[in-house]
């Protein structure tokens, strides 16, 4: 187990890397991203799950396939599939929130419809607080309520209208986090939407501007 100044030390030379799945599974486990028991019992089939996503093979499926609708999303926005490194595996397994937030959080923004501005960001973050995952995410949240704002204030109506759109479907919504998104590319986004609970959507908007 590594000492507090260790994992510091740990954190900030993946932070220079390009694996940036490793920082943020790193940057997750580090600020105490827990989870309760009940929550931990639903994520019982995903523990240390996180198979590698293929983007050019996804973008060969039919074009309302769920992985072609991933795929460009990944290309439209220039985003990669985070990683986690096999160094990093007992991290994974040890804190499987933080792991499967890591890997579906762009899976999330597809499946919401949510783009990736802070609009877009808020959106995902207020359906993951509202679906109960952890308490850092509520106050992550009570935080880009505060920030987002002013970071882009062009984008407030848009921010609080998403704020309010994401919690109302975290709460109709199945439980997402525990699902293995990875085995079902090949199926169509609207039954995999009816699946879980989620409302269909044409196509998910260009972001007003991206977050970095």
């Amino acid at each position: 187990m590594l000492n507090i100044f260790q994992k510091i030390k740990t954190l900030i030379n993946y932070k220079t890397s390009d694996n940036l799945g490793d920082f943020a599974i790193l940057k997750s486990d580090f600020f105490g991203a827990k989870i309760n028991p009940i929550v931990a019992s639903k994520l019982q089939q995903v523990v240390g799950y996180h198979p590698p996503i293929d983007l050019e093979k996804l973008s060969q499926y039919p074009q309302n396939t769920f992985g072609r609708q991933y795929a460009n999303h990944m290309r439209e926005n220039n985003l990669k599939p985070l990683k986690i490194s096999s160094e990093l595996e007992d991290v994974a397994k040890r804190n499987t929130f933080a792991l499967r937030y890591v890997v579906t959080h762009d899976i999330f923004h597809v499946l919401l419809g949510f783009d990736t501005s802070y609009a877009g960001e808020i959106g995902v973050l207020a359906f993951a607080a509202e679906q109960n995952y952890s308490k850092s995410l509520k106050i992550s949240l009570w935080f880009a309520k505060l920030l987002y704002p002013i970071l882009a204030p062009w984008q407030i109506k848009a921010i609080f209208g998403n704020l309010k759109k994401g919690q109302e479907l975290g709460k109709k919504a199945e439980f997402l986090l525990g699902y293995r998104f990875e085995e079902h590319w090949e199926e169509s986004i609207e039954e995999i939407r009816k699946r879980l609970k989620l409302p269909q959507i044409s196509s998910i908007s260009q972001p007003l501007s991206t977050v970095s």
